[in-house]
């Protein structure tokens, strides 16, 4: 129990990397598995995160790589029809 509220407490500590690059939205900046490649990116000792995704890399982006993964293949649907071009006048609210 205590090893599995350590990964919880340390993901929410990190941010997760896919939220970050949602968030972003710079121009030209990857969309497809885009926390993905930002985790995969910081392991390997990328750089220049902020240039080329507009924002910074997780903390521990091993630790965040499974659940970056996972929510970027549950977003998979929406993230390609906007690089095919489809936009989303979303509004809502109560």
């Amino acid at each position: 129990m205590n090893k599995l509220l350590t990964i919880v407490l340390a993901l929410q500590l990190t941010g997760c990397a896919t939220a970050r690059t949602l968030d972003a939205a710079k121009p030209g900046a990857p969309v497809v598995y885009s926390g993905t490649r930002l985790d995969l990116y910081a392991m390997n000792g990328g750089c220049c995160a902020m240039d080329r995704f507009g924002a910074e890399a997780p903390g521990y982006p091993g630790v965040d790589l499974p659940a970056s993964a996972l929510l970027d293949t549950l977003l998979l649907p929406l993230s390609l029809l906007t690089v095919i071009g489809v936009g989303f006048q979303a509004t809502g609210g109560l």
